[in-house]
């Protein structure tokens, strides 16, 4: 299934709503082809879209290379040197994309700043590049040849204008004030918005208030569902190292959430298997902390669980996954309560009997076996250890 942020992704300029100024002025800086289109602003706002929305009303051919995985000068010049460098296919033209340049650092990825720089120079067709923070330090020589256009946070009548629009093409059922209030949730990220209401409405097709309800006494949850988004649906380590900063479940249960949810994301074998590396090495870390109390390995073990899996796959998954707790948990809780009951049970008898509690954890499973095949003793045997019902029936079970 496609995620609605990819199946309704805009396809002209006509289809970006609540962003006028900055489609007029990205339509200016491509027609004049003077500088690179730099857009900047928060996720969600439609950066990425209106690139291809460019290109597609242009009739250019699309190519998008992402920061983070071209990092330093030699593999930008050759990946998009390249591009550039070629013709295009059916004899058109080219809107290159180099998305998410937040992730080059400047200093330590050797070059790769200034290569972007020199292709700007040298291209003939027209560049867009995309940045959550333009007014970095880094970006201080790269802003100088580009034409900065602002995407700033949606208001929140644009994206309900967006969520409408799905639900009814999805054949949703709506209440039009529930739609205002998860646009209102949505902060300005018309992708977070478009991501609730598919989880929401996947099984029932409707959205209602009850549901928006159970969203927000879920956001406990949730946390953990959110921040896995920023580790799967990126291959930039500055956005994934952050996923769980804000996040209330500890890092035991992030490795559970993980360790679930990763195969079902990530399909490719060799992303598996350098995604799940990561993972192991941050439970050797987990063993060293609890081990010798080396508290400072924990930024290390958030580093590998975050920053190493959104790195470990070749290009973002585009495919719809709705990110569940493992059954792992629940499994472990019921074996806790079983450990518990049974601890109970064998300090009573252990006191009824002169024992000691575990001495007679070895005998419950006998005593068991009198309370399923002979009533009588088991009757007997409850009244003396002063077992209560519950204990009784665990015993008969």
């Amino acid at each position: 299934m496609l995620p609605f942020t990819e199946k309704y992704k805009a396809i002209t300029v006509s289809d970006i709503v609540g962003q006028d100024a900055a489609v007029q002025a990205a339509e200016q800086t491509i027609t004049n082809r003077g500088k690179a289109l730099l857009l900047h602003g928060p996720p969600g706002t439609g950066k990425t879209s209106l690139a291809i929305a460019l290109a597609n009303d242009a009739d250019l051919e699309f190519l998008e290379f992402n920061a983070s995985d071209h990092r330093n000068a030699n593999t930008i010049k050759e990946k998009l040197g390249g591009a550039l460098g070629q013709q295009s296919l059916f004899s058109k033209g080219k809107l290159i994309l180099i998305d998410e340049i937040d992730g080059l650092s400047g200093t330590k990825d050797r070059g790769g700043i200034k290569a972007i720089i020199d292709l700007i120079k040298t291209s003939a067709f027209p560049l867009v590049l995309t940045a959550q923070d333009s007014w970095n330090r880094k970006f201080s020589t790269l802003r100088k040849h580009c034409e900065l256009v602002a995407m700033p946070p949606l208001h929140h009548d644009a994206i309900a204008q967006v969520l409408t629009k799905v639900c009814n093409e999805e054949k949703i059922k709506y209440e039009a004030s529930v739609v205002t209030t998860l646009a209102r949730r949505a902060g300005g990220d018309c992708r977070a918005a478009l991501t609730d209401l598919q989880s929401m409405t996947q099984v029932s097709k409707a959205l209602t208030k009850q549901a928006l309800e159970e969203l927000v006494q879920r956001s406990q949850i949730e946390t953990i569902p959110q921040a896995l988004v920023k580790v799967f649906k990126t291959t930039n380590p500055e956005i994934a190292i952050s996923a769980f900063e804000h996040v209330v479940e500890s890092s035991d249960d992030q490795f559970l959430w993980l360790d679930e949810n990763l195969p079902k994301e990530y399909t490719k074998a060799a992303d598996i298997e350098r995604a799940y590396e990561a993972i192991s090495k941050a439970d050797i870390f987990r063993r060293r902390i609890r081990r010798w109390q080396h508290w400072r390995f924990l930024v290390y073990i958030n580093a590998l669980l975050t920053a190493s899996i959104a790195v470990a796959k070749d290009e973002k998954y585009k495919t719809f996954v709705q990110y569940k707790p493992t059954g792992r948990i629940l499994k472990l809780w019921w074996a806790k309560q079983k450990s518990m009951k049974k601890k109970a049970i064998a300090a009573k008898l252990g006191k009824a009997s002169h024992s000691s509690e575990r001495q007679m954890l070895r005998y419950v499973d006998h005593y068991k076996s009198i309370f399923q095949n002979n009533q009588e003793m088991g009757d007997a045997i409850a009244l003396y250890a002063d077992l209560d019902k519950e204990e009784i029936a665990w015993l008969k079970k």
